[in-house]
């Protein structure tokens, strides 16, 4: 008896494999660039790096929106990871769902306590 198992094959699963390995090499870069690009700034900053030249680095407009993208990123690029490792290793769905939504939570406020930072600068 010839098993046909042809084009009907049931695949089960969120699908989200392509979306979030894009999602998480194209986050990673950009916090690498913001990484290099700080790093030069602190680089070629003349005398020792206090509070003055720190937040100097920070206060052009252009290098604002960039943290925040970045801090975004890092929200994203975290939440990919820590609900793939939900979901691939906690099996009860509602300690699964909880670990979900109080990784959301922490990473929310994070977000918001990292912007408040940067606008406080």
């Amino acid at each position: 008896m010839a098993v046909n198992y042809g084009s009907k094959r049931t695949v089960v699963g969120a699908h989200y494999g392509l979306r979030d390995w894009l999602v998480q090499r194209v986050t990673a870069g950009l916090m690498a660039v913001f990484t290099l690009l700080v790093f030069v700034q602190v680089i070629f900053t003349k005398g020792p790096v206090g509070y003055d030249q720190w937040a100097g680095i920070f206060s052009a407009q252009w290098m604002k929106v960039l943290t925040f993208a970045v801090i975004v990123a890092v929200a994203w690029h975290a939440w990919v990871g820590m609900r793939d490792i939900w979901m691939d290793y906690v099996q009860p769905v509602w300690i699964r769902l909880l670990l979900q939504i109080l990784t959301i939570i922490w990473l929310v406020g994070c977000a918001g306590w990292a912007v408040q930072v940067l606008w406080r600068l």
